[in-house]
């Protein structure tokens, strides 16, 4: 994280225990050690809420991904009961109605 040797934490030490002084530098000290693990947790916290959130955010993307239908597979199902192009034509349509009656008359 900080690029400090041992040069430059002897440094702070020595600042610190003339600015605070002898008596209130483990009490500091305790309660850095405090304050840092508290905002450790904090981070750790938030990291887990947003990792569950990404996995919550997964799974709805896969449950769509699984609703959505293959667009010809769609268009089957949408013209499954439709009749096709062959069926509309009326000289077909004409064409069967003469042979029945040509076989009706045979």
């Amino acid at each position: 994280m900080f690029d400090l040797g041992i040069q430059e934490l002897i440094v702070i030490f020595i600042v610190a225990l003339l600015v605070f002084g002898p008596k209130r530098l483990p009490e500091l000290g305790y309660t850095l050690g405090k304050t840092i693990n508290e905002i450790k947790k904090a981070f750790q916290g938030a990291k887990a809420e947003m990792e569950k959130e990404i996995q919550e955010v997964k799974e709805t993307v896969e449950d769509v991904k699984k609703d959505i239908k293959n667009p010809l597979e769609l268009k089957e199902e949408l013209f499954k009961d439709m009749p096709s192009l062959e069926d509309l034509r009326i000289d077909k349509h004409i064409e069967k109605i003469a042979r029945k009656e040509i076989e009706k008359k045979e």
